[in-house]
């Protein structure tokens, strides 16, 4: 008689044989271990952004300037036609207000929807001035900020040349002529209008918000 051994009789019927087996095993607790260790690894930081000293006079509060010069700015298209100097400090607002009202621990009390319509309202500025998704803010804000310096000084190339190509591919001076011309921008009119109005209800506090009949105290 022919003896068979367990092994081979594994392989007669299809079975994989104990390397095969130990292989894959291995191979198994090696992907188990990458994923874990992916889902242990600490989550990267927010981005985080800061307006410049000259974004609000004296002592105020740059966030509260952000949002009531953004609002006004964009309340209409003729209000920033033919002004790029103001149209470029607006867009810089914009840009930092869609950071620091998401992440900033002063505004939890505001809408959430307040952040999110800011951040498409970045979305939609960064199309029109065809910035890159993946900009720095911090590096949007600075340049924005230094070219609305340099034309309130009448240096227009200076403004230019204060546009990176890296944050501004279409160049320093398409970017500016894009500022003095931009286009109906409804999805930024309308974030802003509303980080004034959650502002307001803020300051106001629940009792005195619109709609709210304040309890009485006894």
């Amino acid at each position: 008689m022919t003896s068979h051994s367990p092994a081979a009789a594994g392989r007669r019927r299809g079975g994989a044989s104990a390397p095969a087996l130990a292989q894959r095993r291995l191979l198994l607790s090696v992907l188990l271990l990458g994923g874990a260790a992916a889902a242990c690894a600490p989550a990267a930081p927010p981005p985080s952004a800061v307006l410049p000293p000259d974004a609000v006079q004296g002592a105020g509060d740059s966030t509260r300037a952000a949002i009531l010069h953004s609002v006004d700015a964009f309340s209409s298209q003729a209000r920033l036609a033919g002004r790029p100097e103001e149209a470029a400090r607006a867009v810089a607002e914009v840009e930092y207000l869609a950071v620091e009202l998401s992440t900033g621990p002063r505004w939890v009390g505001l809408s959430p929807l307040v952040s999110q319509q800011m951040q498409g309202a970045r979305a939609e500025l960064r199309g029109v001035l065809g910035i890159p998704p993946s900009a720095p803010p911090q590096a949007v804000i600075d340049q924005l900020f230094a070219a609305s310096r340099a034309l309130r000084a009448g240096n227009q190339a200076g403004a230019a040349a204060a546009l990176s190509p890296a944050v501004f591919p279409a160049g320093g001076r398409a970017t500016l002529e894009r500022l003095a011309n931009l286009p109906p921008l409804p999805r930024t009119a309308a974030a802003t209008a509303f980080a004034q109005q959650e502002l307001t209800r803020s300051d106001m506090g629940p009792e005195r918000a619109p709609g709210v009949v304040p309890r009485l105290h006894r």
